[in-house]
């Protein structure tokens, strides 16, 4: 028998195989968007998938205007801050952050769901959020995923 075929692959940095993905949130809810943005920025669907490595896609989410916010989370959801000075803690509600910038409620739904550490900082340089139906990265020719599919 061959013993090649009993060992254990680890990917690194170099073996690795990173793709881009596009994908559209137009009426997606955000967690469940998040969740699987997630997953293809940590290289959980691929077969090679090392827990401390980058191997992950690049993903790049359009039409983050058009997320979808289920029950009361428009007004009862609120995105805590710090000033760093005494008496610097500052919140605001989901509405008042995506009349700001559509796009920063995304992200941060899935920065939560990455790692707290260097490999998840590492890994969320791997996402771009636009607000609209257009983006910068025609010439990494994405490949469109659809997240109805995937269920």
């Amino acid at each position: 028998m061959d013993t090649l075929s009993y060992k254990t692959v680890s990917a690194n940095k170099n073996t690795v195989n990173k793709e881009w993905v596009l994908v559209d949130a137009d009426g997606q809810a955000l967690g469940r968007l998040a969740s699987e943005v997630a997953k293809l920025l940590r290289g959980k669907h691929k077969p090679n998938f090392t827990p401390h490595v980058d191997c992950g896609d690049n993903v790049i989410i359009t039409n983050a205007a058009k997320i979808r916010l289920t029950g009361n989370k428009w007004e009862d959801k609120t995105y805590i801050r710090h000033t760093g000075y005494p008496g610097g803690q500052r919140s605001l509600n989901a509405s008042e952050l995506f009349a700001k910038d559509p796009a920063r409620i995304v992200e941060k739904a899935v920065k939560g769901m990455l790692p707290k550490n260097k490999l998840g900082a590492q890994l969320f340089r791997n996402l771009k959020v636009y607000a609209g139906a257009e983006h910068d990265q025609e010439a990494q020719k994405p490949k469109t995923i659809n997240l109805n599919d995937k269920k």
